[in-house]
Parts: C-alpha cells; structure tokens; sequence
C-alpha cells in the first residue's frame, strides 16, 4: 500500500523498516535483491531504509545478518508476541505462516512491529523464491502541517 503523494522523510532521512520473512537455505543476496526491488517498487530511495526486522528466531542466520551488514542498517529480531500484536494491520495471508505462527505474513508483521506504533504499511510483501519483503513506514516520520 502506497499512500498518496511523497512520503516525507524522518530526520536523517532514514525512516523505512523493511520485514525479512525467509526460508533457511536463503543466500544473502537473494535478500538484497529483494529488498532493492521493494524500495524501487514503493518508489523509495535506498537511503531511507533505517532497519531490517525478522522474526525474533530467525535474526540470528547468517543470511539476514549479512544482509542487514551489507546494508549498513541494525537488525530487529521481533519476538513472537510483538508480530502478533500487529497482525489485525497485516492485510497478507499466507494459510502456511497462520498456521506455524499465528500471524498472515512475517514480512508484513515484522515490519510493522519494527517500525512502531502507528506505522504504516508502504508495500505489501513481495516475494523472491526464498525470502519476502514489506515496507513500513514510522509513524514519528509523518508529519502533518499546522
């Protein structure tokens, strides 16, 4: 979901959280692609990215560490109840996730917990053939004029 018109920057400019689902087996690079492709789909420079989340067991592969050290951006292991938490916001729903985690897709919900009260979804997850990816924008980035 891309809202209407630019979507303003966070101070620093950095103020997208992109949520990594992934498969084990999944090279780092395939994270990379994908994450490149999901900023230029939701029209977003890369230099706004300002994190990367995953699920809480999942932060310690080596693929998603890498790729969130290629990026030059921290990692956010979201524990199990901070996805739950979000998933009424989720629109995607995966029977697979739902039934092993409980929410319809980590992608959307890390994102979503990672970026914080009142975020809001940029773009619903895509998918590569082992990984998925959801931007979400921080609520304290948008502004609203006076």
């Amino acid at each position: 979901m891309r809202p209407d018109g630019p979507v303003p920057a966070g101070p620093g400019g950095a103020d997208i959280v992109a949520g990594i689902g992934f498969r084990h087996a999944t090279p780092p690079a395939e994270i990379l692609a994908l994450v490149a492709q999901a900023c230029d789909a939701a029209g977003l420079p890369p230099a706004r990215l300002a994190r990367l989340a995953t699920a809480g067991d999942r932060a310690g592969e080596p693929a998603i560490r890498a790729a969130a050290e290629t990026l030059g951006c921290p990692l956010d292991a979201v524990p199990p109840e901070a996805l739950i938490a979000v998933d009424a916001d989720v629109p995607t729903r995966s029977h697979r996730i739902e039934a092993s985690r409980r929410i319809g897709s980590v992608a959307e919900a890390a994102a979503l917990a990672a970026a914080g009260p009142g975020a809001t979804l940029l773009l619903r997850r895509i998918a590569s053939a082992g990984a998925t990816c959801a931007l979400a924008l921080r609520a304290q980035s948008v502004t609203q004029d006076p």
